[in-house]
């Protein structure tokens, strides 16, 4: 089993390596629900210590679906097709999705996704509270002079 690679950690920020996204597939995790080993996908909510997301990258082998349909309680989920084409199917509504492929559904949309290329799909899924970007303005922030390192 793949291990994320730790770039550093400070006060203010953390940094990971995932490796080459074509090694995906050597992740695994126990799923907590089902309690089955899951492999090519790693989450990154904990390594990262973040507080306002959950992200995953996730693959899907050649011509395979995911296994199950579902919903969350809460949290809105986009999905952002990195690698491959197939199918994606909220509701009962079934659409193609390719590379640059970008879906997101409310919290009780009934998702489910499967891969018809003959390679590795590979997304990744933003999973965020749903309403919980209250106050988005592109003023949120502030330019400052910093002196550039690199």
């Amino acid at each position: 089993m793949k291990e994320i690679e730790k770039i550093v950690e400070e006060k203010n920020y953390n940094a990971i390596n995932l490796g080459n996204l074509d090694e995906l597939m050597e992740y695994s995790l126990i799923h907590k629900v089902n309690k089955q080993k899951v492999e090519g996908k790693v989450f990154l909510k904990e390594p990262t210590n973040a507080t306002g997301t959950e992200i995953s990258f996730n693959s899907l082998a050649a011509k395979q679906e995911q296994p199950y349909f579902h919903i969350h309680y809460k949290n809105e989920e986009t999905y952002i097709i990195l690698k491959g084409y197939g199918y994606f199917q909220v509701d009962g509504n079934c659409f193609e999705i390719k590379e640059g492929s970008v879906i997101r559904v409310a919290p009780n949309g009934i998702r489910g996704i499967r891969n018809d290329s003959d390679e590795t799909m590979i997304y990744m899924v933003v999973q965020s509270k749903e309403n919980s970007l209250e106050e988005y303005t592109t003023d949120d922030g502030e330019r400052v002079a910093f002196e550039p390192k690199w």
